[in-house]
């Protein structure tokens, strides 16, 4: 019995550096110029740019596969980081020249259509919904980033889209959140 465990624990030491170096010996390094433009995105995971998230859409924009003006949430404020750090020509998102970004937008449900059905909940990517199955759901405006995901997913269409007005208490820094430098 004690050979037994001696063996397995000899096994185990010996998978684990083998699995060590191999972690080391065979390592794939992440293109930085993709964490570069992922840093840009707002990260709302919305999918409003054609890709399942900002990782993809990132990754796409750096092969060259994906315009830089696709970010709806971030607006033209990232179309113009993005064509700096990719040196290409800047592209205003939806043609919206003068206006630097989309109007902030949040989700508001009609509490008394609501059903209760949680098809908002589940489709949400920053858990800005709130609710139980058959009972009211309701928006938490903050988190909501207004990337209208759950307007189509609600089958009772008790959802509807409303444009919040900039004032000192609900202005906030539009992304990206840090200074980029032109890369050589």
């Amino acid at each position: 019995m004690i050979s037994a465990i001696l063996v397995m624990i000899l096994l185990g030491v010996v998978l684990g550096a083998v699995l060590g170096y191999a972690s080391i010996k065979f390592r794939v390094e992440g293109n930085p110029l993709v964490e570069k433009v992922e840093a840009t995105l707002p990260q709302t995971q919305c999918g409003q740019c054609g890709f399942a998230g900002c990782r993809p859409y990132a990754e796409a924009v750096a092969a060259g596969e994906a315009e830089i003006n696709q970010c709806v949430p971030g607006g033209n404020n990232v179309a113009k980081h993005l064509a700096e750090l990719l040196g290409v020509e800047y592209k205003p998102v939806g043609g919206e020249e003068d206006f630097g970004h989309k109007p902030k937008m949040v989700a508001f449900i009609d509490e008394n259509t609501c059903i209760g059905c949680t098809a908002c909940i589940k489709v949400c990517p920053v858990d800005a919904i709130i609710g139980a199955t058959k009972l009211m759901h309701t928006i938490l405006a903050d988190p909501c980033t207004g990337c209208e995901l759950c307007v189509p997913a609600c089958p009772v269409d008790c959802i509807t889209m409303i444009p919040v007005k900039e004032n000192v208490s609900t202005w906030k820094r539009q992304f990206p959140i840090f200074e980029l430098k032109k890369v050589a």
